[in-house]
Order: C-alpha cells, then structure tokens, then sequence
C-alpha cells in the first residue's frame, strides 16, 4: 500500500505537467486561428476599400489607438516588450498585405537603430531601405506609391528635439502640396527600456483619407529672421516647442516647430512677430499622436 500511494504522488506532478502543455497548445492553436481569420477579414476589407489601388494602408491614428489599448489593459508574466513586438508584426504585416510598401531610412547617423527601429515597429516582412539623407528619404517616398520614411531624433522636452545631421533643414523638403508629410512618431509605447526606443517621426504621401490622421500635435516649418529668449517663451506660452533648427550660413533661423492641435498657424505667426521672431514663411509639415508612456 506505501508503494502504491508513493507511486500515486509522483505520478500527479507528471500528470498535470501533461495537462498544462495541453493547455498551452490549445490556446497556441486558437491564436493560430484567431490570426487566419484575422487575415479572412482583412481580405475582405481590401475587398470593400480597394486598398492594394490606392497606396499604403498605414493609418497611425488608429494604430497609436490600438497600442495605448495594449498597453493599458496588459497584465501578468508577459513583458511589455514582448506583447508590443507581436502586435506590431501583426499590424505592420497585415498592413503590407492589404497594399505592400517600404519603409526607407535615413542612416546617416548609423544604420543599427534605425534597422532596429523598422524591424521591431513593422516587421521583417516589410522592405527595408537605407539613404545616406534626409532629402534622399523624402524623394524616395515622394517617388513611391505608398511608402513610408523614418527619421531618427534625439528626445527632448514634450516632443523630442531634432537633430538635423550637419545643419540641414530636412523638414522644408515636406512643404507643398503634395509633399510626404510627418504622419507619426515613433514608438507609440514610449518607456526607459524599450528595445526600439530610439525617437523617429514616420512621413508619408498625404494620405486619401484625412481622418487617418492624429492632429495631437502639428509640425510647422518655419523661417525667421531671429530667434531669442523672448520668442522661445512665446511659443512655450503656446505649449509648443522647436524640434528641428538649422541655420545657414549668412541666412535666418530654420525652424521645425510643434504645437498643439488646438493652435492654428496665424495664432502661432501673430504670437511669434510679437517677440520679434519676424516670421518669413510657415508651412505645416505633418503632424502625430500624443506620446504615450508608461
């Protein structure tokens, strides 16, 4: 009886060990399913939009939406990192299915992040391409039917100062009607320790469909004569700050400014000549989500 009972003890762990990995691979395989019927559905949304017509897919207002929602309901063993990874391949590659694009980067200061950058947020299915510039980006996309173009900044301040590589005002290859415009910044799930953290903004075509865009914040590109402490309070009364600025030799300021959606650009020119900035030109360039952290 001793000998029964120890073997009846040792034979439970075994038992339930079995029952967990079955666990595991039923709910492996519902995910499985969940993902092609994902992808039946997808197809019939390119059914409905004619999307593979008309450019990329890429919608970042509701894509920032879905990563706050993962990133707020998240709980458990799980790391953070983990669950954004997966969630990105699966919407940056259902995106490429339903109208195939690539993402060209500006590599001039160093490939390794940005590579990163474009594999963690849209997966190894999407094309990657390097430039050696800014400007070869923007031409790049300009040129494409729905690509996108990505730019490395250093974070600072509410939206991140850009570094523009040897003083160049990349931003003013944006302006007109037309251009590829900043869509979104990248990540959308901002935190100390992320594995792609380094600060982007996305550009692109104007999309077809205005309201796929976020208007949290606006970029501007700006020319003016000066540029002192009493025109950067003014804008900071306007919650809004420099994130990109070149100045030519012999030339004014060149100026990347992000404010508000809220503030419209005669507000922000009124506001600015009053502290003496005499403002040449101003031309929307983009604009994105709000950052989101946790």
């Amino acid at each position: 009886m001793r000998f029964s009972s120890k073997a009846s003890s040792q034979a439970s762990p075994r038992e339930d060990l079995a029952a967990l990995r079955a666990e595991i691979d039923r709910i492996d395989a519902e995910m499985h399913a969940l993902l092609i019927q994902r992808g039946t559905i997808i197809d019939r949304l390119i059914a409905v939009k004619g999307t593979t017509a008309s450019g990329s897919a890429f919608r970042p207002g509701r894509e920032a939406a879905m990563m706050r929602r993962v990133a707020e309901r998240h709980r458990g063993l799980l790391p953070l990192d983990t669950v954004e990874g997966i969630w990105r391949v699966i919407i940056a590659t259902f995106t490429y299915v339903q109208a195939p694009f690539s993402v060209h980067a500006d590599v001039s200061g160093g490939d390794p992040a940005m590579r990163d950058s474009a594999r963690f947020h849209f997966g190894f299915t999407v094309p990657y391409r390097p430039h050696p510039t800014c400007a070869a980006v923007i031409e790049a996309v300009a040129a494409s039917r729905g690509d996108l173009g990505i730019f490395r900044f250093e974070s600072k301040g509410t939206t991140g100062a850009v570094r523009p590589p040897k003083g160049e005002a990349w931003w003013e290859g944006l302006i007109g009607e037309g251009r590829p415009k900043v869509i979104a910044r990248l990540p959308f799930i901002e935190r100390p320790t992320h594995p792609a953290g380094t600060p982007v903004f996305v550009v692109a075509k104007p999309l077809e469909d205005p309201t796929a865009a976020q208007r949290d914040w606006v970029l501007h590109a700006a020319r003016t004569a000066t540029w002192t402490a009493e025109t950067e309070r003014a804008l900071q009364d306007l919650y809004g700050e420099v994130v990109g600025r070149a100045k030519p030799r012999g030339e004014g300021e060149r100026l990347l400014i992000a404010v508000p959606g809220g503030v419209g650009p005669r507000q922000l020119r009124e506001a600015l000549d009053r502290a003496g900035a005499e403002v040449a030109a101003l031309d929307e360039t983009g604009s994105h989500a709000a950052r989101f952290r946790v």
